[in-house]
């Protein structure tokens, strides 16, 4: 007896149905762990990435984090310095940033008058970064600079230590606004009382770090709102790294009021670009 013509409609429409089942779950796994897709959308990195470009992001590379937890799958490599990095950004974790890793825990970073310098050498400024502000001199603080109250700037800064997973630092009134937001983001209390800090409610003279942290940079020196700026990047935070631009067009012209000036913006050249 042959199947009714129903019947076989409704098999072909529930293996239909499946294929778009499985083919959602792959994509959301290639998603979560794997691979995903960014917008820049800054100058903060101009002219290595540009404000419209599209690109894709390494997740497993540093350990993808499962959702909702803490927990992370093994890494198949670490951060080193140079690695262009998508992060989820510390003041607002609703938001990703991208920014260039410039030195790694346990570096001793310094800037002066505009040259990076990682423990004690020169670091070499990436072939298409830029500076288009004037330089600040040394000395001359900025209330905006991370760690507050201290003679930095965008142009001279520390040095300062980056700090690593089991360091243990003294507190002191002096270090306190370097390391306060450390302390809270790991879980802790945290306030100065006299010349004494106070962490869970108990005075506590040295502090054990929990995490492994990084500074970044955009390549955009004199407009990038990075480490100078909000701190240390701790690892639990660095969603993955940059890979390759897929796309890029004007960000500025709409789709719907300018649909062939957006499609003329279209740069064809980034396609396919490597990042590095």
């Amino acid at each position: 007896m042959k199947p009714s013509k129903g019947k076989s409609e409704k098999r072909h429409s529930r293996e239909w149905f499946e294929a778009l089942v499985i083919a959602a779950l792959a994509a959301t796994i290639l998603r979560l762990f794997v691979i995903e897709s960014y917008r820049i959308p800054t100058g903060s990195m101009e002219r290595t990435l540009l404000a419209g470009d599209f690109l894709f992001v390494n997740k497993y590379v540093y350990g993808a984090r499962v959702p909702f937890s803490d927990i992370r799958l093994p890494r198949i490599d670490s951060v080193h310095r140079g690695d262009i990095i998508v992060f989820k950004f510390p003041k607002d974790r609703a938001l990703n940033y991208i920014k260039r890793c410039v030195a790694v825990s346990g570096d001793v970073l310094e800037i002066r008058n505009r040259q990076l310098v990682i423990n004690g050498r020169p670091a070499r400024l990436p072939e298409h970064a830029q500076f288009l502000g004037s330089a600040m001199p040394a000395g001359l603080g900025d209330f905006q600079i991370f760690p507050g109250f201290s003679n930095f700037n965008k142009d001279n800064y520390g040095p300062i230590r980056v700090p690593r997973k089991g360091d243990l630092i003294e507190l002191t009134p002096e270090n306190y606004s370097l390391y306060h937001d450390l302390i809270v983001d790991e879980g802790h209390s945290v306030s100065l009382i006299g010349d004494r800090v106070l962490v869970d409610g108990s005075f506590l003279p040295r502090y054990t770090v929990g995490k492994n942290y990084y500074f970044a940079m955009g390549d955009n020196r004199d407009n990038s709102l990075d480490s100078r700026f909000w701190g240390f990047l701790p690892e639990s935070d660095i969603v993955g790294q940059a890979m390759v631009v897929y796309w890029s067009w004007d960000p500025d012209l709409s789709l719907i009021t300018d649909p062939l000036e957006k499609i003329a913006s279209i740069r064809w050249q980034r396609t396919g670009l490597v990042v590095q």
